[in-house]
């Protein structure tokens, strides 16, 4: 008698991954059929169109003419709606609790050769669900299935289980199916914390699009997933108003826009923009970053004290303090002095920004200079006003004092000069102390790069740095720019749809050039993940690019890579102001294991005792290995720890570190020989690139480093800890004693290698 085999993970995956295939090959073969059909109509009309030419055309001809272009324009416009939308035509499903009723999701409808739907449009009202379903509310909906697809394959399979009745035999892959597990769990208590996840998670998923969401919640709670959802939910309902103003998306990977593309395919691809923190300034600068400066560069730089410091390198000249205009008309000498020139730099500054301002700037100086010359010396010379400003603006010392004086201002240029340690001190003595100004000073030194032998070329400009660029733009205005427009037009024989330009279609591409355009894109909505990452200075960044908009804030204070909580409490108060605003708490943990959660509570209460750690709901029966590596050899106690845990557990593994000894730890994993399979499942990251990531398996190496080397410090380490859904080990290198992360909570090693 043999034991029935109950089949893994892997193994239930691959075959959903079929049975998805199957369904998505069937429609592929119709969409070909659809797509030959429009080619024949097309080429039928092309060839009637090149016949027709060499014959007169008689009269009653002409309604059968007009008919063939009719034709030909639809197969044209058919053809290339097909085109555009072959790749990842399919991309959800919904099983109904009540039927046997499944509806595929996708790009456009195609029907088989009954007239049945094998794919709905994504914008009827039969795939209304798909967008709008939550477990509080499932509309009906038991499972919903999202479909990841390269080409015509399906490659990846997230689900949701809304409602659990009739669900029994739906298999739920992805995240979704730890949720599902406690769903239909037995007994009340279990089922009583369901429903409190649920209701939270609609909540926040419902919530009006005015004024500001906030939802906060610890690791494990499904912020992420909650906002993706509410971001389908918002662009799905209040679509005009997203397709016209726009959504941003800001967060630390591309999770976001993988899944709106997906999901809401022409919003996606046309209104809804991703970025990092490091890309938001890329319509004003033309470029961004992803370099992460040292911790205490990061807080510098982050802080609002930061303004003065930008405004006085902006108001101050880069000429000598002891600068004077001096000019000759008719003879007679007149001399504007330093103090005399700097009270004409603040009275214009005062209303206009220094790249818009040089016109004023020049009346300026003309009238106080005019005001020099005497009255009478001015009448005896027979001296017009107009004759005076044009004999003291064409002398080449007046050009060449203004072109010094009141040069047209980068952003760059402005920020490189608090690379001047005596410049620093001028602008900033007064909010920053030496320290301070010391880190700052080299830290733009290093991003300008002054290095022995020269220069670099192009500066290393830092994400943090792009927030004080950003912030100086601003300040500075944009350059003066003439644009000319010169639109092309063109038309050919109209067989194909993107050959019909017409003069509406360029006109509606072009745009006034507005001389007080400062490049900055606005937007209708936008929404930040992980936004207690973003220090005082990005929100200001952030602000700007949504001064009119909606907002939908994702995060956990307790995971703040920024420590300075009063200084981002008052940036984001700026952000909503008196608006409508809304916090939702998610306030259960369903993926981190309870055992990993005590010990991730243990350790970030113990420096903020008022973090919000969640309550967690699952347990392995595993607990945390805390490990301390001997000096050496640590390469191959580290690659024993790797291979027992593959063998332990069958899914994705990463190794954690500080950045400073990621390139060590990479370089090191690379000279293992560890078999492929390991290799393929394992990643290795530091504690900042984990924000938002979840593995089966995680290594914390050298948590003391993440601790030292980031400004959140254990709020950082906090993260690290909490990536796990199944095992975490911590390795101390420490010379075989426990790290001093642990040494305050009383924690032994528990474990050996």
């Amino acid at each position: 008698m043999t034991e029935e085999h109950s089949p893994s993970a892997n193994e239930i995956l691959a075959h959903e991954l079929a049975v998805e295939q199957a369904h998505v090959d069937t429609v592929y073969r119709y969409l070909a059929s659809a797509t030959a059909a429009a080619r024949n109509v097309q080429a039928e009309s092309r060839a009637k169109y090149l016949t027709d030419r060499a014959d007169w055309m008689r009269e009653e001809d002409g309604t059968a003419l007009f008919e063939r272009d009719a034709f030909a324009y639809q197969a044209a416009k058919r053809l290339a709606v097909l085109d555009a939308e072959h790749e990842g035509l399919v991309f959800g499903r919904l099983d109904f609790i009540d039927d046997e009723d499944k509806r595929y999701i996708g790009r456009l409808g195609v029907r088989d050769d009954d007239y049945e739907p094998l794919v709905i449009d994504w914008r009827a009202p039969a795939a209304e669900a798909f967008y709008r379903a939550t477990a509080a509310d499932p509309m009906g909906v038991s499972r919903r299935r999202v479909l990841r697809c390269r080409d015509d394959k399906v490659i990846g399979i997230e689900d949701d289980l809304l409602d659990e009745a009739g669900s029994s035999d739906l298999v739920v892959i992805g995240e979704g199916a730890l949720l599902a597990a406690l769903q239909r769990a037995r007994g009340p208590r279990m089922r009583d914390i369901v429903a409190t996840i649920q209701a939270e998670q609609d909540m926040a998923i419902r919530a009006p699009h005015q004024g500001v969401t906030i939802i906060s919640g610890g690791p494990g709670t499904g912020k992420t997933v909650v906002a993706l959802h509410r971001a389908a939910f918002l662009l799905y309902t209040y679509r005009k108003r997203m397709e016209a103003g726009g959504v941003l998306v800001v967060g630390p990977t591309d999770l976001f826009m993988s899944y709106i593309e997906r999901v809401l395919p022409g919003l996606g691809e046309d209104s809804v923009t991703l970025k990092s923190v490091g890309e938001l300034a890329t319509d004003v600068l033309g470029f961004g970053s992803q370099r992460v400066d040292e911790a205490e560069a990061t807080l510098v730089k982050g802080s609002l004290r930061m303004l003065p410091v930008l405004r006085r390198a902006v108001h101050e000249p880069m000429t000598p303090e002891n600068i004077r205009l001096r000019v000759s008309v008719k003879g007679e000498i007149l001399t504007l002095e330093a103090p005399e020139l700097g009270a004409i730099r603040r009275e214009v500054l005062a209303s206009q920004k220094a790249n818009r301002a040089r016109p004023a700037t020049e009346k300026a100086l003309t009238d106080a200079l005019w005001k020099k010359l005497p009255t009478d010396i001015a009448a005896l010379l027979d001296l017009s006003r107009e004759v005076f400003d044009e004999i003291v603006t064409s002398q080449a010392s007046y050009a060449m004092f203004l072109n010094a004086w009141w040069p047209t201002l980068t952003p760059e240029l402005v920020l490189a000069r608090l690379a001047d340690p005596a410049l620093l001190r001028k602008f900033g003595h007064d909010v920053l102390d030496a320290d301070e100004r010391h880190v700052l000073a080299d830290s733009l030194a290093h991003a300008r790069g002054f290095v022995p032998g020269g220069e670099r070329q192009h500066p290393d400009w830092s994400i943090s740095d792009i927030a004080l660029l950003d912030e100086l733009a601003a300040m500075i205005g944009p350059a003066p720019i003439e644009r000319e427009v010169d639109p092309t037009l063109f038309l050919d024989d109209g067989t194909e749809v993107a050959e019909l330009v017409t003069l509406a279609d360029t006109l509606t591409t072009t745009r006034e050039i507005d001389p007080d355009d400062d490049g900055v894109v606005t937007h209708a909505h936008v929404l930040v993940d992980e936004a207690q990452d973003i220090t005082p200075m990005q929100w200001r960044m952030l602000r700007r690019r949504g001064p009119q908009a909606s907002w939908t804030l994702v995060g956990d204070p307790a995971q703040s890579s920024y420590p300075s909580d009063d200084e981002t409490r008052r940036a984001m108060r700026d952000l909503i102001g008196r608006g409508a605003s809304r916090t939702f708490r998610l306030s259960t943990n369903y993926r981190s294991p309870a055992e990993i959660m005590d010990l991730a509570g243990r350790v970030i209460t113990s420096v903020y005792p008022d973090a919000d750690v969640p309550a967690s709901v699952r347990r392995t029966g595993v607990q945390p290995e805390l490990l301390a590596l001997p000096d050496a050899p640590r390469g191959e106690r580290l690659g024993r720890v790797l291979t027992r845990l593959a063998a332990e557990v069958d899914g994705s593994i990463a190794v954690i570190c500080a950045a400073g000894r990621l390139a060590s730890v990479r370089d090191t994993i690379a000279s293992m020989p560890l078999p492929d399979e390991l290799r393929n499942r394992l990643t290795v990251l530091t504690a900042l690139q984990v924000k938002g990531l979840e593995f089966d398996a995680t290594i914390v190496l050298a948590p003391d480093e993440i601790v030292q080397q980031t400004a959140g410090g254990v709020r950082v380490l906090y993260v690290a800890l909490t990536r796990a859904t199944q095992r975490l080990v911590t390795l101390d290198l420490t010379d075989g004693r426990p790290g001093a992360w642990r040494e305050s909570l009383e924690l032994p090693a528990n474990g050996s290698e």
